[in-house]
Formats: structure tokens, C-alpha cells, sequence
């Protein structure tokens, strides 16, 4: 959730190697859109734990932003120990340069490729703001690809696959204008801008539940989901009518305890695997400790924060993957307030813990916490 401490300002070869092509004083952040003052906040906050001053440009609404760092040798070291993970409210990030302006329509190719000119590459990704007035992009975006694929392997400027190699970011703003950038292999996100596009099924309760499928495949790895939800682990979900969330879990093997006073959906009720329970989410306590606990309570941040730290504190479970409901100001302060509540309650307890927060696509106005024990 946040960087190291002040970091040695030296950049290493893999951030040289790009420096003719980019100023290495920009970093490019694509959010969600009316989110860009809290993403804005908390890179600015981050950059400055590291050591790294400088100030953020972001416009209401369009979906992005770019922290401009007053020292573009300091951001290039920060760079390279930055992950997409230290950023609550940020979809993507790359190191950019100068936008492309003013590219012609019928020859787009030309002058980004002059630009690339004796850099190479191990994949690329055609980037574009989700927001209202760069939405008709990602058509453009998704066309652009391909040609632009086949043009850098070409002139040798691109490596598919090569892990040695940054990744290519050119994210178009509009349709005359694309910022370069780029980033480390599993630095930013595995998807272009940042979005995970998942299928509903047909029987899945409602839409709630593609949330719980985002956090899972975020927060834990292919081998952690198979080792920490499988059959025979028992959760607890509370607040879950209509259902959502308790499906995906039945869906990965888990016995669920249900915990609402609202009806649960049908393809729910009976099941063998979920006891659904009428009471209230904030009083309930298992008979027994639980491995999972889910939670998404309409209901504010501090309340459920507490409620998350307590079940932790008390050992009612091992994990927790929660959502916590955002004001329509400080958002960035109340998600701090809240890890701080949880942080203070389970130093008191002495328990060990670690928490990731991120803002994930399927959420809105929310983000996605998961909370652990640890020894």
C-alpha cells in the first residue's frame, strides 16, 4: 500500500536504457474516472515517503493523471521499486514522455514509430483513459494493436514474451494524441488499462459477486487460491443477500454461513453447502474459527473496519477480503482512517496481520480490502 523508505537515488540500466526516449519526469496514472484528486493524493503522499517531490496534473473526470517529479533521476530510482500494488486508486501506471501531438489520422504509425526508433520492447499495450470523453478510443485502441505489433517486430523493436525487456504503454487521449510510456514486466497491470473484464454467469445472484472474483484473482495468486479456498474450509459472509458473494465461494469449494436478515436467491436457498443465517452482521460471531470471513456491508468505513479488526483480534478467522463504502469527499483520508483503526486494534491484540487495499474495476464508489493473520 505504500513505499519503502527514501530510496538511494541511482537508477539502474534497465531505466537508462530508456532515457533518451523519455524525460523520465513524468509518471502516468489511469484511474477511475472522478477519482483522479484521491489517486493524485496518494501518489503524492507515496513519492514523498520515498523521497521523491514533485506535484500531480490531473483535470476532474478523464480517467488519468501525471505526477511530475521535480528530479527526474529521483523518480527513475523510485521507478524501480514501484508497483501498482502500493496504489489504492490507480488502474495502471508507466513512466512516460512527452505526448505525441498532433498525429496524423491517416498515419498514425509514422511518427510513433520514429519516436521508438533504437528502444526495444517485450510486449505492448494500446492504452486509453475510461472515462465519458475517451470511451469511443478503445475501439481505436484495440485496432491499433495489432499494426502496431506487427511494425515494431518488424523493425526489430519488439521481443513478444521477453521478460528482460520493459513493456510498451501508448495511451491515446484523443485521436490525434498518445503518450509513450513504459514499465517493468509484472510491475503494472497484466491488462491494458488496467481492466479486468470478467464474465457474469448466468446463475451467479448479481453482479456483486464478479467483485469478489476481481479481489480473489488480485489479491492471491493461482497457487494461494487453490491452497486457501478449497473444499472442506468453511467462510462467513456478512451482510450476503441476495447471495453474491456466498456463490462465488460455494463456486471454489468452501461451506458458507450466510448472514443476512434479507432473502438469499433462490439458486442459494437449500443449498448443501451454504447455512444461511437471519441475523444481524454486526453482532454475529461463529461457533468456531473460520479461515475466510467476506464482508460487503452497506455501512460506514470506520464501522466495518471494526468489525474486521475485531473478528481478527479475536481469531473468529484468518482472512478477510472486505468492502469499504466511500463518502463523496476525502476518500483517500477515510480508507487511511480505516486501515489505521485496523492497524491500532490488532497491535493491541498483538496480532500480526497484512492488508492490501485497491479500488478494482467492478468496484464503485468502494474499495477492496483483504486482511490477514500472520505469525
Amino acid at each position: 500500500m505504500s513505499a519503502p523508505g527514501p530510496i538511494e537515488v541511482e537508477s539502474s540500466p534497465r531505466s537508462g536504457m530508456l532515457a533518451a526516449m523519455f524525460a523520465q519526469r513524468h509518471l502516468l496514472l489511469l484511474t477511475r474516472a472522478g477519482y483522479e484528486g484521491d489517486c493524485a493524493a496518494q501518489v503524492q503522499a507515496v513519492a514523498a515517503e520515498a523521497g521523491v517531490h514533485g506535484f500531480c496534473k490531473a483535470k476532474a473526470d478523464t480517467g488519468y493523471l501525471t505526477f511530475i517529479a521535480h528530479d527526474a533521476h529521483a523518480l527513475a530510482a523510485w521507478f524501480e521499486t514501484l508497483s501498482l500494488d502500493d496504489l489504492i486508486f490507480a488502474r495502471q501506471l508507466c513512466l512516460a514522455g512527452e505526448p505525441l501531438d498532433d498525429l496524423p489520422p491517416a498515419n498514425r504509425l509514422g511518427p510513433i514509430l520514429a519516436a521508438l526508433d533504437g528502444q526495444e520492447f517485450g510486449g505492448v499495450y494500446v492504452e486509453t483513459p475510461d472515462a465519458e470523453a475517451t470511451r469511443p478510443l478503445m475501439r481505436l485502441a484495440r485496432q491499433f494493436t495489432k499494426p502496431l505489433e506487427q511494425s515494431m517486430r518488424k523493425r526489430g523493436l519488439l521481443q513478444p514474451g521477453n521478460r528482460e525487456l520493459p513493456r510498451l504503454h501508448l495511451t491515446f487521449t484523443d485521436t490525434t494524441t498518445a503518450i509513450p510510456g513504459w514499465s517493468h514486466p509484472g510491475q503494472a497491470a497484466p491488462q491494458p488499462m488496467g481492466i479486468r473484464r470478467l464474465k457474469m454467469a448466468k446463475d451467479a445472484p448479481s453482479r456483486s459477486a464478479l467483485k469478489l472474483e476481481e479481489a480473489l484473482i488480485t489479491f492471491l495468486s493461482p497457487a494461494e487460491r487453490k491452497d486457501l479456498l478449497r473444499a472442506g474450509l468453511e467462510a462467513v459472509d456478512l451482510g450476503a443477500a441476495p447471495g453474491g458473494w456466498t456463490w462465488q465461494l460455494v463456486r471454489d469449494g468452501l461451506m458458507v454461513t450466510a448472514v443476512d436478515n434479507g432473502p438469499m436467491a433462490e439458486v442459494l436457498t437449500g443449498h448443501v453447502s451454504v447455512e444461511h443465517r437471519r441475523e444481524d452482521g454486526f453482532t454475529f460471531r461463529p461457533e468456531r474459527p473460520v479461515e475466510w470471513l467476506v464482508c460487503d456491508m452497506v455501512e460506514k468505513p470506520s464501522r466495518v473496519a471494526d468489525l474486521m479488526a475485531d473478528w481478527m483480534a479475536r481469531g473468529d478467522c484468518q482472512r478477510a477480503i472486505f468492502n469499504l463504502k466511500l463518502p463523496m469527499k476525502k476518500r483517500q483520508q477515510a480508507v487511511m482512517d480505516a486501515v489505521e483503526r485496523i492497524a491500532a486494534r490488532l497491535e493491541e491484540a498483538e496480532v500480526g496481520f497484512e492488508i492490501d487495499v485497491r479500488q478494482l474495476y467492478h468496484d464503485r464508489d468502494e474499495v477492496t480490502a483483504y486482511l490477514r493473520r500472520v505469525s
